[in-house]
C-alpha cells in the first residue's frame, strides 16, 4: 500500500490529467482558435470610401478547427453567416496541416488518459515494474505534452504562414473580396497551451512524490528508577 504522501501526490496528478483532457476536449469543441477583423475591399472600392467611412465596411471573423462564423459589412448592413470547415472549406486550406492539428490533439488526449490510469494505479498500489511507476508517468506525460505542443504549433504555422484567416473569411465569397486587417489567437488556442503546461505540472508532482518525508520518532517509555529503599520493601 502506498504511503499517505504518495496517495496525495498521485491523486493531485490524477486531477491534473483530468484537467488536461477537459482542456483539450474544450479546445477541439469550441470555435475561438482565431479571430480577426476583415475589410470588404470590393464594397469600399465601389463607393470609394475614405478613412472615416471604412468603419462601415469592417466586419469580424472567428473560427475553430471545425466551424466558426463571420460578420460581413459591404455597405448593406451586417451579414452574419456560419463557417463549416468540413467537408468543403478544408479543401481550400492546407489540408494536411489542418488534419495534423486535429490528430496531434487527439493523440494528446489519448496519452493524457493513459497517464491518468497510471496515476490512479500508483495511488492505490505500489508498482513492481518501473514502467508502471515514476518512469512510466514521466514518459506518458512527456509524450502527451509533445503532441499537444505539436498541435498548437501546427495551427500557429497555418495561421501565420498559410493565410488561414484570409482563406476562411473568403470561402464562398463570389462578388466580394475580404481583406484581413488583423488576426489574433483566441482563447481556444490558449486552452491547448494550458494543457501542455498541465502535463509539465504533472511531471513536477510525480517528482515530488519521490520525496521521503521524515518519520516521527517513537519515544521509548522511561524506565522507573528503582532505589535501594524500594528493594528493601
Amino acid at each position: 500500500m502506498p504511503s499517505v504522501w504518495k496517495r496525495v501526490t498521485f491523486s493531485a496528478a490524477s486531477v491534473l490529467c483530468v484537467g488536461s483532457v477537459a482542456l483539450l476536449v474544450s479546445a477541439l469543441a469550441t470555435e475561438r482558435w482565431a479571430a480577426g477583423r476583415v475589410l470588404c475591399k470590393t464594397g469600399a472600392e465601389i463607393v470609394n470610401a475614405s478613412s472615416p467611412e471604412l468603419d462601415q465596411f469592417i466586419g469580424h471573423v472567428y473560427y475553430g478547427l471545425f466551424q466558426g462564423g463571420k460578420t460581413k459589412k459591404c455597405g448593406l448592413g451586417d451579414r452574419r453567416s456560419k463557417i463549416y470547415i468540413f467537408p468543403k472549406l478544408v479543401r481550400t486550406l492546407n489540408t494536411g496541416l489542418h488534419m495534423m492539428v486535429i490528430f496531434f490533439l487527439l493523440a494528446a488526449i489519448g496519452f493524457a488518459l493513459v497517464s491518468l490510469s497510471f496515476c490512479i494505479y500508483n495511488a492505490r498500489r505500489v508498482p513492481y515494474q518501473s514502467i508502471k511507476g515514476h518512469k512510466g508517468l514521466y514518459l506518458w506525460n512527456v509524450i502527451a505534452a509533445l503532441f499537444g505542443a505539436l498541435g498548437v504549433l501546427c495551427f500557429l504555422a497555418a495561421l501565420r504562414h498559410h493565410r488561414l484567416t484570409e482563406r476562411v473569411a473568403n470561402h464562398k465569397e463570389i462578388l466580394f473580396h475580404l481583406t484581413v486587417l488583423d488576426d489574433r489567437l483566441d482563447w481556444s488556442f490558449w486552452l491547448g497551451v494550458a494543457s501542455v503546461a498541465t502535463h509539465v505540472a504533472v511531471c513536477g508532482v510525480v517528482a515530488m512524490s519521490r520525496i521521503k518525508l521524515p518519520k516521527a520518532e517513537k519515544k521509548e517509555p522511561e524506565q522507573p528508577v528503582i532505589s535501594a529503599l524500594d528493594l528493601l520493601y
